[in-house]
């Protein structure tokens, strides 16, 4: 394996995998490994936002966003510096200055890659603040665990909460699917969770007078009924019209864990039992029960027996086990005779049954396909992590989904089985895939494929079979994103149309985990993104000594809530004219350059 070479544009010369870290090597720099979109849009939040010095570690420079990576570095204005190694071992880390780092990001897909590179750092550095990328979840929660044990080990005395030596897990995936479903489900409030008190986001009709419920105001549309890139976020309340649409936000009561429907078993759990059997089986099997009864009635009459007894004799006939009627008249001879008729239609519709029942219970164990009168769907392409993701979610909200893959292998694919979700195998941009999953009659359309070709040509043929379908759409290029949505929403007046990049949406909370904060929720609007965010006062110029109205930036925060010092429940929607003590914690809303430039204030008071 060639050497591992550290190029900083800020030293000439390369610093190879064993030698001394020079004495003059900056402190307290930022480290960033991996190649993807994510580990781009970190590097620049993290620099730009929040003027760190950043050092990207990526395994190569030409493939993936290395191109864009090292675009990062030769800008001039940003302190960032790129790093191509093959591999994530102990002389690397060494070698990039990792004992000198405040923070570590492993953006990689390889969730095992990232573990092991998370343990490798938090022996060269204990107090390191880690955060790393894991997708399965569970596993994440015990690295977290098992990694902050480790640096209590190594620096006795250092709780896992304290700024220096904590660890963050975070699924990009999970992090973006609440903003794909709102912006999937419009109409639908989009909720965030916040110190266990549920925030959510509604439009306001032109007209209504502010609510108690309402504690901020997140933007006022360009235009009637729609959210456009051109909308006033966070605007100052003094300016705002009583009479004029917004976007608001609301609080509600205590937050409850979502109700979970029970999953279903392949197999027969899922199976309802008029589905066993077609209409045609079972109109057979009434007429042939219909039939019987007649018999019996007939024989009761004739004969004078019980209703029962005639009955029982009945089936006998028809089973072609009763004696001979020898000593009765014609009529009871003559039904014996229909009877033994009948009995021979049994059997091959016994048959019928079998096999019928066999077939239904062997396609409950595999994928449902999509009912004939489904309406109103939600069309997730693309089961990938992303996709299962926000699969989850949407199936945790009683949204009716149908799901389209090429792969049947697919990550999501028996997931959805599980559920109980119909799924249609295809290539969705393929004439009669999309049909299939009833484009015609569905309300929404989110693609979220790994290929942004594919899913700008599943919208594409999508708006062809049905112009007003909402459509929300994975974009990886940001400038491809833009011009889509203007197409799309220059082209279709009357749809909604969303552009997402799973990267764009989940990097605000790897960034502020590794400044040391947490991003609370995410809330898209257009085709921005608003961070509710907790925040200290103490040492912060913008909020210390200042009243929560004097706090407020239009178009970059506002304050939600204020808990003080002595006291761990916030007080909601404060009064304007209350003063921010040294010791509160506040939970704001902020735009990404808002949340930067606030945190950026408390940091050059440390």
């Amino acid at each position: 394996m060639s050497p591992t070479s550290v190029t900083d544009r800020t030293r000439p010369g390369p610093v190879l995998p064993g030698q001394q870290i020079p004495p003059g090597t900056p402190t307290g720099h930022m480290v960033i490994c991996g190649g993807d979109a994510l580990a781009h849009r970190l590097a620049l939040e993290l620099a730009r936002l929040y003027g760190q010095r950043v050092t990207v570690v990526l395994p190569s420079l030409r493939q993936g966003h290395g191109p864009q990576i090292a675009a990062l570095a030769a800008d001039g204005r940003l302190a960032v510096t790129v790093v191509e190694a093959a591999d994530l071992n102990h002389a690397t880390l060494a070698a990039v200055g990792i004992r000198n780092a405040v923070a570590l990001a492993l953006t990689s897909e390889d969730d095992q890659a990232n573990i092991h590179a998370g343990l490798r750092a938090r022996r060269i550095n204990p107090g390191l603040r880690l955060v790393i990328r894991v997708y399965n979840r569970r596993l994440g929660r015990r690295v977290e665990q098992l990694l902050d044990r480790a640096a209590d080990v190594r620096r006795p005395g250092l709780s896992p909460a304290a700024p220096g030596a904590s660890t963050t897990i975070l699924s990009p995936s999970s992090t973006a699917a609440p903003a794909l479903v709102a912006a999937a489900l419009s109409g639908r409030s989009h909720v965030v969770h916040v110190d266990g008190r549920l925030l959510r986001v509604a439009e306001v009709e032109p007209g209504r007078q502010p609510g108690e419920s309402e504690i901020a105001t997140l933007a006022l549309p360009a235009g009637p009924g729609r959210l456009e890139v051109s909308d006033e976020l966070l605007p100052d309340p003094d300016s705002i019209a009583p009479e004029a649409g917004r976007v608001v936000l609301e609080l509600l009561g205590q937050a409850r864990q979502p109700h979970r429907r029970p999953i279903r078993l392949p197999g027969v759990s899922g199976v309802p039992l008029a589905a066993l059997f077609s209409s045609r089986l079972r109109w057979a099997l009434a007429g042939l029960a219909g039939l019987v009864a007649l018999l019996a009635g007939l024989t009761s009459a004739l004969t004078g027996q019980s209703p029962l007894h005639a009955a029982w004799l009945a089936v006998l006939d028809v089973l072609g086990i009763a004696d001979p009627a020898t000593d009765d008249g014609p009529g009871r001879k003559l039904l014996q005779i229909l009877a033994a008729v009948s009995g021979m239609l049994l059997m091959p519709l016994l048959i019928a049954l079998a096999l019928e029942a066999l077939g239904t219970f062997r396609t409950a164990s595999g994928l449902r396909r999509p009912p004939r009168g489904l309406s109103g769907h939600v069309i997730v392409v693309g089961l990938g992590r992303v996709g299962s993701r926000v699969l989850d979610r949407l199936w945790e909200l009683d949204v009716p989904i149908v799901c389209v893959d090429s792969d049947p292998t697919a990550r999501g694919v028996a997931r959805a089985r599980a559920y109980g979700i119909p799924v249609v195998i295809g290539d969705a941009t393929q004439d009669g895939v999309l049909e299939a999953a009833k484009i015609g009659r569905s309300t929404a359309l989110i693609t979220l494929t790994s290929n942004d070709n594919t899913n700008v040509e599943t919208v594409l043929y999508a708006r062809e079979c049905n112009p007003e379908v909402r459509v929300v759409l994975r974009l990886f290029d940001d400038d491809l994103a833009g011009d889509i949505y203007r197409a799309l929403r220059d082209s279709y007046p009357q749809a909604e149309t969303r552009s997402r990049s799973v990267s764009f949406l989940a990097a605000p909370s790897f960034a502020s985990a590794m400044m040391g904060r947490e991003v609370l929720g995410a809330i898209a609007v257009g085709r921005r993104v608003l961070l509710v965010a907790a925040v200290e006062v103490a040492g912060n110029p913008d909020l210390a000594g200042r009243t929560v109205a004097e706090t407020h930036r239009p178009g970059l925060w506002r304050v939600l809530a204020v808990a003080l010092g002595d006291q761990g429940e916030p007080r909601w929607n404060p009064p304007p004219d209350q003063v921010l003590a040294e010791g509160d914690r506040l939970v704001v809303v902020a735009t990404r350059a808002g949340l930067g430039q606030l945190l950026s204030s408390e940091d050059a008071q440390d």
